[in-house]
């Protein structure tokens, strides 16, 4: 007697089904963007394994990542900013490089010393962005100190990597994990890989004397804040202890259109982290064998990252001193009544519960 397949039992369930909620949830799109515009560029600094450098941020408009075309991360909006058609020609892309680089001639006193690609999907993934235009954007960023692109473990090769460390740039990869327990990525955040696939990247990095920094987010759907915390805690722990990743980046969770997260938020079923969640998670994990920072988007946003809105903005000054310095006490200098009712949320909040407060 033939058995059927274990993909019969998982038709319109798990993560089958997430994808097809998220195909109808990003179908309600209809804005379109110019192919020869990048996404977004902005000038910043950030932390290195060299030390403090300035850096030139690009989000390459491309086709769009292919998982979140088939339905993809719980918490991504970002594909709903891509280009229609599933790609982009390589002049597309270089002319979205030169108005890149006409930004930064017009807004830095020198080139920055740091270059990080983003494609938000993956910029070594050849759908999205052909070699002939990695290699030219490895070529037109060759006198930089350092790059860092963007992408899954799965398209992660030491041959890529190393257009970009032959030609004597440190170069790192920066892959979202999202976090280091499997059941989570796959449950809450709807990402199909697993932690062990993320360590043969590094693996795969090493290879190409590339190094890697892991992207981590705080607080998924479905996750109550004391949950999202320990995760967190425990993600960074183990990514820092994996053999060339070297940086580890918590990303707390915003909510952005045409995302599963938006429909939940929309119904009061979701709310973002609180800002003193992200500063306890860099406080415990100081020790960490890695660098450890947090960017939060949207801080102290009803869709973003906060706290009661009186002390939003200082905690996220103090968030920025420690990506810089990676001293704790930073956090020693903010303080607001509103603590109390953060450790209150820690203590009785609940995965069926949530969010016991906005």
């Amino acid at each position: 007697m033939s058995q059927p397949s274990p993909e019969v039992y998982e038709r319109d369930r798990g993560m089958d089904a997430h994808n097809a909620v998220m195909r109808d949830i990003r179908a309600e799109r209809d804005e379109t963007y110019d192919a020869h515009e990048p996404t977004r560029v902005w000038l910043d600094e950030d932390n290195t394994p060299d030390g403090v450098k300035t850096s030139l941020t690009i989000i390459l408009n491309t086709g769009g990542c292919r998982w979140a075309r088939a339905g993809g991360c719980t918490m991504c909006g970002y594909v709903a900013e891509s280009v229609e058609g599933g790609s982009v020609s390589h002049e597309a892309l270089m002319d979205q490089i030169d108005a890149c680089l006409e930004h930064e001639r017009d807004n830095a006193d020198e080139p920055a010393e740091l270059i990080k690609i983003y494609t938000s999907g993956s910029f070594l993934d050849e759908r999205e962005v052909p070699a002939e235009s990695r290699r030219a954007i490895a070529e037109t960023f060759a006198d930089r100190e350092r790059m860092v692109v963007e992408s899954l473990p799965d398209f992660v090769s030491a041959a890529k990597l190393s257009e970009f460390t032959e030609r004597g740039l440190e170069t790192d990869v920066a892959i979202g994990l999202e976090t280091a327990t499997d059941r989570v990525r796959h449950d809450c955040v709807n990402k199909y890989f697993a932690f062990s696939d993320f360590e043969d990247a590094c693996t795969e990095a090493a290879e190409a004397g590339a190094g890697v920094k892991a992207y981590l987010l705080m607080k998924p759907p479905f996750l109550a804040e004391s949950e999202a915390l320990d995760d967190m805690v425990s993600s960074v722990e183990r990514c820092a202890a994996v053999d060339n990743c070297h940086t580890v980046s918590m990303n707390p969770c915003n909510v952005q259109r045409y995302t599963m997260v938006d429909e939940l938020h929309f119904r009061g079923g979701y709310r973002p982290p609180w800002l003193w969640s992200v500063a306890a998670v860099l406080e415990r994990t100081v020790d960490a064998d890695a660098i450890v920072v947090s960017d939060p988007v949207g801080h102290g946003s009803d869709r973003g990252p906060h706290n009661c809105g009186e002390c939003d903005d200082r905690v996220q000054t103090a968030i920025k001193d420690f990506d810089l310095r990676q001293d704790p006490s930073v956090f020693e200098q903010v303080s607001c009544e509103c603590e109390r009712t953060w450790e209150l949320v820690l203590a009785e909040e609940t995965a069926f519960n949530q969010p016991l407060a906005r």
